[in-house]
């Protein structure tokens, strides 16, 4: 029987090693302060591979957030348009992103504490994709309100905001050794949000 054999290392490897170590360095160091030879020296790559898939720090940073987002993305869309009652899929939606902003933590930390580093276009890109997402969630309060699920007297806009700066204030509190996970607090989070729009 021949020796199986592991598989050969791909390029893609080199995007995600690049991202890992410029997370870590930029939570330990600070995004300012992290030089580029020091992010390529932890990856185990040349400049010349990182400048292959990430033309600067600045993509790197916005890359550690924007991965991320992707992922929340598609989750919500993939809850969002099922076939289950409004309540429900505005439940699964919240639960989730608590659940995975939690998950990435470091992430979503360094990107908020160094987005207004980050070159205009890039931050414009940026809220524009989180603005099509809270777009998204509106919606669903909106679907309820006119179902007569969710009260009428709270507007949806207002909601929304209300319940993603919770979300965006986890880091300042949330710790993975604590007595409640990602998930229980993505559940905590959900059911806060579903009492508060009953009738």
């Amino acid at each position: 029987m021949a020796e199986a054999r592991t598989a050969p290392e791909t390029a893609e490897t080199v995007p995600q090693r690049l991202l890992a170590a410029a997370t870590r360095l930029f939570a330990e160091h600070g995004f300012e302060t992290t030089s580029v030879q020091q992010i390529v020296d932890a990856a185990g790559v040349t400049k010349g591979a990182m400048y292959h898939y990430f033309g600067s720090k600045d993509d790197l940073l916005y890359e550690i957030y924007a991965r991320l987002l992707r992922v929340q993305t598609a989750r919500m869309e993939r809850d969002a348009d099922g076939g289950a009652p409004v309540a429900e899929r505005l439940h699964a939606v919240a639960s989730d992103v608590v659940a995975t902003t939690a998950a990435n933590l470091d992430d979503t930390v360094i990107f908020f504490r160094s987005m207004h580093l980050l070159h205009p276009d890039k931050r414009t890109e940026v809220r524009a994709q989180r603005r099509r997402y809270h777009e998204r969630v509106r919606a669903l309060i909106e679907e309820g309100q006119a179902a007569g699920v969710f009260r009428t007297d709270k507007p949806a806009e207002l909601v929304v905001d209300f319940f993603f700066g919770s979300v965006h204030h986890l880091g300042t509190w949330f710790r993975r050794d604590g007595e409640l996970t990602g998930e229980q607090i993505g559940e905590h989070f959900a059911d806060l949000l579903l009492t508060s729009l009953r009738p």
